[in-house]
Order: C-alpha cells, then structure tokens, then sequence
C-alpha cells in the first residue's frame, strides 16, 4: 500500500508518466479531480482555486476570502485522497502538503528547456519566443507560490526522494525507475504513517471547518485529538471557546478538542 506525489513542470512528460504509472500499478490517479471536488464540494469557482493554487501572491489577494482559504480546501481533499491509499498525485503542490508524512514517494520530473518550448510552441501553435516567455513567467509564479506560501521553492531537490531528468531516459524508463521505487519497504504505508495522514486529515478538515468564522484560529492534531490556538482578546475567550466546540464537535474521528486562547490587546 503505497502513495506517489509527483511534482512536474508543464511540458515534462510528468502527466504522461503519472497516468502511466498509476495504470501499471493499479493505482488511482489524481490531479485536476482535487480542483473539481473541492470547487463542488465548497461551492467555489473551480477558477478560483486553480489561480489560488498555481498563481503568484499578487492574484491571491484579490480573492474576498484569501488565499489561505483556497489553499485549506486543496490540502482537506488531496489528504482524504491520501487515507486509501494506492494512490498516485500529480499536480501543483502536493509536495507541500505532506510534508512530515513518513513512506510518501515524493517525485520531481523535470525536463530541458529546449523540449519544453517545442512542445509549448507545437500545443498553442506560437513563436520559440512566445513559448520561452510563457514557460518562464509559469515557473516564476510556481517559486513565488512556494516561497510566498511555505518559504519553499518547488525546485529543490531536497523536497524531494527521487528527481528524474526526461531527458535521456524515456518516459518508459521514467515509469519503471518509479514502478521499482515505489515497491520498496520504505515506501509502503506503516501503521504509524496511517495515523499521521489521519492527523493530517482531521486537522486540515477543522482548519476548514473554522476558517471562515474564525480565521486566525490554527489547528494542529495528534492520536486523534484537535489542538486548537486561536488569537483574541481575554474578554471574548469563553465564547471563541465555545464557537469552536460549536464547529468542531460533530466531526468524525476525533477524540477530544483541545482550545488554546493566545490573548492580544483592543
């Protein structure tokens, strides 16, 4: 029972390899359905999160709820994708998401250049020139998300457990390379992994949960129990308390809820 998270650039072949993939080991694969599900789900544009997802900061901010909102609702669907298991992700930040999260093969797919503008060029039938400046300017606004977001840049290896250059090797080759990974003890889900992802899960599905009632509240979760820290002033500590238990107490899987009041000054 493994989990694959493949990061690519556009015009690396990491689509093609992902599908591949996915399809030999018998697996699910995953990349736009997170957008479709999480837009149906939470009745918000599918536009809006795929710019909230993949844009630069500056798109962000014009967005009535923030950012942080969109970037809640991708990381609650991609992590319930995560819980059963078998299951291949390609797409935008995936990566970042699980993070912490022992056994998840975590892949990067990069690609030249050169090929990447043919193919850019051969899609929206455009000029060398054009194609160059759309591929820039797109992983541009990738590095700005990340760095914006996580401190991050999606570019260094050290995210990630294996990176493949589509250069000399084929996609085939890609897909075998990642078919032997994959299989290794290292990364099959443990017990214990199961239950970090199940933390990860409860504690991104609360983060939703509250964000619109009470945005600056931050959950974090182990063995099941949801520690909440929200900032607010002394005076209205019982009824955030409250407001949260309100939110949270109906959920599935959860043990106890713990609410921790960080006080400022009106």
């Amino acid at each position: 029972m493994s989990v694959i998270t493949i990061s690519r650039g556009s015009y690396s072949k990491g689509k093609e390899i992902a599908e591949k993939l996915a399809t030999n080991l018998g697996y699910d694969c995953v990349s736009r359905d997170i957008l479709l599900e999480a837009s149906e789900h939470f009745n918000i544009s599918e536009v809006k999160l795929i710019r909230a997802i993949h844009d630069a900061p500056s798109v962000f901010d014009r967005f009535k709820n923030g950012k942080q909102m969109y970037v809640n609702f991708i990381r609650s669907e991609l992590l319930e994708h995560i819980q059963r298991e078998n299951l291949v992700y390609h797409g935008l930040a995936g990566h970042f998401f699980i993070q912490g999260i022992p056994n998840i093969l975590k892949v990067r797919i990069i690609a030249n250049i050169e090929d990447r503008i043919k193919e850019e060029m051969a899609r929206e039938n455009i000029t060398a020139k054009e194609a160059r400046y759309l591929l820039v300017k797109d992983d541009e606004e990738r590095k700005k998300w990340g760095m914006h977001l996580y401190g991050i840049d999606t570019k260094d290896s050290s995210l990630y457990d294996i990176v493949l250059h589509i250069d000399n090797l084929s996609v085939n080759d890609a897909v075998d390379i990642l078919i032997d990974t994959a299989k290794r003890p290292c990364f099959q889900l443990t017990d214990e992994s199961r239950k970090i992802v199940n933390d990860y899960y409860l504690a991104a599905k609360a983060q939703v949960l509250l964000y619109e009632s009470i945005p600056s509240a931050i959950v974090k979760c182990k063995d099941a129990v949801l520690y909440v820290n929200v900032e607010t002033a002394l005076s209205l500590e019982q009824s955030v308390i409250d407001k949260v238990h309100h939110f949270l107490k109906k959920m599935n899987g959860i043990k106890d809820i713990k609410v921790n009041i960080i006080p400022f000054d009106v």
